[in-house]
């Protein structure tokens, strides 16, 4: 039986053709360009905090696409990638929390299947249990990954409750492949990780929910996850590997989209990712910073609404009251 090949809703958005790879392939050869800019590791890293916490929401990156989410008690992990290179390239810096160090982990949530953002040996390495939410299409191909795990596949607008958080995955603006014979013959998406409206409704909970991106290009499903979750607190958005953007544009933002897809989900803080680890394109870790920085001051947008993380760096969503008893958030960086 032939396997299902997906799309994305926009039907011209699809995968370059191997003139288009060539093209760009001779093209890079002629570029020099400064790669010594690097984003940092975060002075004070919370690796005790993070393997005892149960109430906090916290986000940790670890680089790239992988992110340590706590919510309600879940331990996260988003695109787990610990690798030492890419294809040829080495890695630019060491992820922010060493595998080793990581806490126990209940959830896995993966974007798509490129290699830059499942890594097989980082994956079976985590610690924990956990249940593993996959794009539709391939479940049977992490089943055999991680035989004995629980595998929930995904569609498009599906979602899993999970104690109680929900795990929705929504539609982004991508391709796949891992081998040369499985183009397309699995989804990718975002996931949007909000608590349930019945923990919600408990009372002293505050919505904190989290947009992971994904990987995308700039596309009009961002302004419809915004209408279907108006309420989201953080947008954890790609700004790399946008260059040339004649050859990136269907896949991958640039800083200046990702800042307006941003702004059409309507989330309350912006925290970058897709950059500053691995040489993917042409553009550098410092070109891709540079331009959102110039596109946040563009827009005159509130500069605490931009939280640029260096790697290992936690940030701490809190809850204080005000004489009113009306909850507020803070921002606690550890």
């Amino acid at each position: 039986m032939a396997r299902k090949k997906y799309q994305n809703l926009d039907p011209a958005a699809t995968i370059s053709s191997l003139t288009d790879v060539i093209r760009w392939q001779k093209e890079r050869m002629g570029k020099k360009k400064d790669q010594s800019y690097r984003i940092g590791q975060a002075e004070c890293k919370q690796q005790e905090f993070l393997r005892s916490n149960k109430n906090e929401t916290t986000l940790t990156w670890i680089g790239h696409s992988t992110f340590l989410l706590q919510i309600a008690g879940l331990t996260i992990v988003t695109d787990p990638v610990w690798a030492k290179k890419m294809g040829f390239s080495p890695r630019l810096e060491e992820p922010g929390i060493a595998l080793e160090e990581m806490p126990s982990i209940d959830v896995i949530l993966l974007s798509h299947a490129h290699y830059d953002h499942l890594h097989v040996p980082s994956l079976k390495k985590l610690k924990g249990s956990p249940t593993v939410l996959v794009p539709e299409g391939f479940g049977r191909k992490m089943q055999k990954i991680i035989p004995g795990k629980i595998v929930h596949e995904l569609p498009w607008w599906g979602y899993v409750k999970i104690d109680s958080v929900e795990f929705h995955f929504v539609p982004a603006q991508h391709w796949t492949r891992r081998t040369l014979s499985d183009t397309n013959s699995s989804h990718w998406g975002g996931w949007v990780i909000k608590r349930s409206e019945a923990a919600l409704a408990e009372g002293m909970q505050e919505n904190d929910a989290i947009y992971f991106a994904g990987d995308s290009g700039y596309f009009q499903g961002f302004r419809e996850v915004g209408e279907r979750f108006p309420d989201i607190t953080y947008a954890l958005m790609p700004i790399g590997a946008y260059e040339p953007e004649w050859f990136m544009g269907t896949q991958h933002v640039t800083p200046e989209e990702a800042v307006q897809a941003f702004l059409d989900v309507d989330a309350k803080i912006f925290i970058p990712m897709h950059y500053g680890a691995f040489h993917l394109a042409d553009d550098t870790t410092e070109e891709a910073l540079n331009r959102l920085l110039a596109e946040w001051d563009q827009k005159k947008l509130p500069s605490d609404r931009l939280q640029l993380l260096q790697h290992g760096e936690t940030l701490v969503h809190a809850r204080t009251k005000t004489t009113s008893d009306r909850n507020l958030s803070q921002h606690v960086y550890l």
